[in-house]
């Protein structure tokens, strides 16, 4: 074995003593700008302005301080650019000078940075707001050499540094155990063990984020333009998640005007999984980001009622919105009586052929239903100004406001175009066989009309029970009636399971804005998952959004990764199979004529290494092996509790979450729990960072 160069161990610990006393000056830098925050509040709040302008400022100025008080502790870099021309490295010692022009306001072309040092970590760091930064934030234009310069493209970088950190590191400076330098330019960019390392370091706990990890083609997508919209098709273990997050960082950081203005929206499939995820933005630096699901979005009522599966698939599919559409603009109609309309001692007269005329314009120009009532009152008083002013001249706004409220219009607008409420709409079609096969007839035959009938009609829409289908329905008429907010950007996990009613909501809160869909074909376990991308996203409203694939996996090891291909080539979607770089972690098959108690071993094996283990089992088993475990004296947790070593899973809310060592009990059992069980069991087999042992006591089905 070669022992160790001693210059290069001299010159290694002198580079850790000057990179940590960095720390010290970074740290003392992000604590003088949060006591700065702290007092703008106070100064601003003195500030002598209007009451509207003080409003404003003060908001900001609040939003600011509070933003930096609520950072986590942690290492305020994880890397270091020094590109040529620079001396930093040479002196081992911390940036060059920076000039005028910050990280942040640089172009994309190295050569403005020629000479130039630059540390990089999840936030903007300085010690004057003008001065040059300390650190600079991994989403600057000039960071991205940090992710994207090779040996075939340097960028003008001449060495990268990366930092390692102890595990769990709170940004105590003596948390820095190392370094390493790929020379760049020198063609030198070696495999990183530190790069590695942290990518394979143990899950316990929440997830986290990626910055000092994304890879060149992560990259790519987390720095897309705003204006387009993309779709990540990600194996297991691609790290699509953490792009979408970090995505949503990057365009806050970029466009924060556009989006706080609009709005940022992430929607994930369950509340565990957000539970999971909860803690990456606010890890790089950005909070207040609305979290959710697509049931919470149009929650309009709690669900207390539950469908069979084929009246819910029924009730998720795109013809239902026809049917909607139908049955609310079908209550509207034209009459065939004139209206007469009083104006002091005076009657206007609005003959019945003009007022079918007002009536079938506004139906053949399609506005929100709401939208169109008002402009059939608008045209009825429109048609008796222009009587009005024919026999005395223009006539004032206060007299077409006073028109306009008249009772004799107000009843024929209620009578032509009827305020219409959601509820009382879709418990009307849902309980009348007459009035669903008119709205559904040639669209559902009489069987799908059948299925979505309520067995056990209520009195009247106020005391119906609703199902989660029926809420996607409520919120196609909401929609139809009025279109609800929109936001500027939308981030889609898991969005395969999404059914295209529950596509077709999400596109009218993202009609003015973007989307970033992530998903993967062959984990769709809903029964109206989709096999393939183009319909879904025409649903979406974004029919033209690229589509992209990844298929390298950082998180699952090579041999969980083979056995996942095995399964995947059974699964009916055509996507390419995973490529791990991972040559670590270990696949082990057990049988057992006792499986409770093959599951106890496997556990307690499991436990013998470090991190976290998830027991996943069919969903209907879940109790007895929380049980078998807790007889055993081994201690367990629901997959809501993060940070717990041992977490017992059903496998229905697996779905991205990830377990240092997995132990996969009874395969068959969750193959066969549902309509597509073979891709929800691929789902359970991905979710080992490490280690993943099968336990099963039936014939495997792969």
């Amino acid at each position: 074995m070669t022992s160790p160069d001693p210059a290069l161990t001299v010159a290694l610990a002198r580079s850790l003593t000057q990179e940590r006393a960095y720390h010290e000056t970074c740290r003392a830098a992000l604590a003088a700008m949060v006591d700065g925050a702290e007092e703008q509040v106070v100064t601003g709040e003195d500030v002598s302005a209007s009451g509207a302008d003080a409003e404003v400022l003060g908001y900001r100025l609040r939003s600011q301080a509070k933003e930096l008080r609520e950072l986590p502790q942690g290492p305020l870099f994880f890397g270091r650019l020094d590109f040529e021309g620079s001396t930093a490295a040479a002196a081992d010692g911390g940036p060059g000078a920076a000039g005028e022009c910050v990280g942040e306001c640089v172009g994309e072309y190295a050569g403005e940075h020629a000479g130039q040092s630059y540390h990089i970590g999840r936030l903007r760091i300085t010690e004057q707001p003008a001065a040059p930064p300390l650190v600079v934030d991994w989403r600057a234009p000039v960071s991205r050499a940090f992710y994207q310069a090779s040996a075939r493209d340097p960028q003008g970088v001449s060495v990268r540094r990366r930092f390692g950190w102890a595990h769990g590191s709170q940004g105590d400076s003596a948390d820095l155990t190392g370094l390493e330098d790929e020379h760049i330019a020198e063609g030198q960019a070696p495999d990183s063990g530190i790069l590695a390392s942290e990518i394979e370091r143990p899950r316990v706990g929440p997830m986290r984020d990626i910055a000092a990890t994304i890879q060149p083609e992560q990259d790519d997508l987390v720095r897309g333009d705003l204006a387009s919209s993309v779709c990540v098709q990600g194996a297991p273990g691609t790290g699509k998640t953490a792009v979408g997050l970090h995505r949503a960082a990057y365009l806050l950081y970029t466009h924060p005007q556009r989006i706080r203005r609009g709005g940022l929206l992430i929607l994930g499939p369950n509340r565990t999984f957000l539970t999971y995820i909860s803690e990456v933005l606010p890890a790089l630096g950005e909070t207040g980001v609305r979290q959710s699901t697509i049931g919470d979005e149009i929650a309009r009522h709690p669900v207390t009622a539950a469908d069979d599966e084929h009246a819910a698939v029924v009730k998720h599919d795109a013809r239902m919105a026809e049917v909607l559409r139908r049955a609310l603009y079908g209550r509207t109609a034209g009459l065939a009586d004139s209206l007469a309309v009083p104006d002091g001692s005076y009657r206007w007269r609005v003959p019945a052929d003009a007022l079918r005329r007002i009536v079938d314009g506004v139906r053949a120009e399609e506005p929100p239903y709401a939208v169109g009532r008002e402009r059939v009152r608008t045209r009825v008083v429109r048609h008796v100004q222009r009587q009005a002013e024919r026999r005395a001249g223009p006539q004032t706004n206060a007299w077409a406001r006073k028109i306009a409220r008249a009772g004799s219009v107000g009843a024929y607008v209620d009578a032509v175009w009827p305020r219409v409420r959601p509820e009382e709409l879709v418990a009307q079609l849902l309980t009348d066989a007459d009035v669903l096969a008119k709205a559904a007839d040639g669209i559902l035959d009489a069987r799908e009309q059948k299925a979505i009938l309520w067995a056990k009609p209520p009195r009247s829409w106020k005391s119906a029970r609703w199902s989660a289908a029926d809420l996607v329905l409520l919120d196609e008429v909401a929609g139809l009636i009025e279109h609800p907010e929109g936001y500027a950007h939308v981030v889609i996990d898991e969005a395969q399971d999404l059914s295209p009613m529950e596509c077709r909501a999400i596109a009218r809160r993202a009609s003015f804005g973007s989307l970033t869909v992530l998903g993967d074909l062959a984990q769709g376990t809903t029964p109206w998952a989709a096999r393939e991308w183009g319909e879904l996203l025409g649903h979406l409203g974004k029919p033209d959004a690229a589509v992209v694939p990844l298929t390298t996996g950082f998180r699952v090891p090579a041999a969980v990764a083979e056995l996942a291909n095995r399964l995947l080539a059974r699964l009916d979607v055509a996507v390419p199979p995973v490529r791990s770089l991972r040559r670590d972690g270990r696949l082990r098959t057990r049988s057992a004529s006792d499986l409770p108690a093959a599951t106890v071993r496997a556990v307690r094996e499991a436990l013998t290494h470090e991190g976290s283990v998830g027991v996943i089992a069919a969903d209907t088993d879940v109790v007895g092996v929380r049980e078998a475990l807790r007889a055993a004296g081994i201690a367990t947790a629901g997959p809501d509790e993060l940070g717990a070593r041992v977490a017992v899973v059903p496998a229905g809310l697996a779905k991205g979450l990830e377990y240092d060592h997995v132990v996969a009990v009874e395969p068959a059992a969750v193959a066969e729990g549902e309509t597509r069980g073979l891709h929800r069991l691929y789902v359970v087999l991905t979710r080992a960072v490490s280690r993943l042992d099968v336990v099963h006591a039936r014939p495997l089905p792969w």
